[in-house]
């Protein structure tokens, strides 16, 4: 499954996954200051429970950790997570 980084307008980004021109899933972040404030998260119902909000919220922190930036928990599905998952600790704001 590959994620296609989209600059929905300065400093608001996304990692989405599209098929057939439809959008299928992606995760959300307005960059400020060296941080990601992580603000949405959608996976569609045909993809559900196949792993797909953390293969993207994986994208997003390996893109944090390529762009030495931070992370910061707004969405609930990045808040819930963070404290189920030391695998982020590093890019944690």
């Amino acid at each position: 499954m590959e994620f296609k980084l989209i600059e929905n307008s300065p400093k608001h980004f996304a990692f989405e996954y599209e098929q057939e021109g439809k959008k299928l899933a992606e995760i959300e972040w307005v960059e400020r200051d060296h941080i990601m404030d992580m603000t949405h998260t959608y996976v569609s119902d045909s993809l559900r429970g196949q792993g797909v909000a953390k293969k993207l919220l994986d994208r997003a922190a390996e893109y944090a950790r390529e762009n030495d930036l931070k992370m910061n928990a707004i969405c609930s599905y990045v808040v819930a997570a963070f404290e189920k998952s030391e695998a982020y600790n590093d890019v944690k704001a």
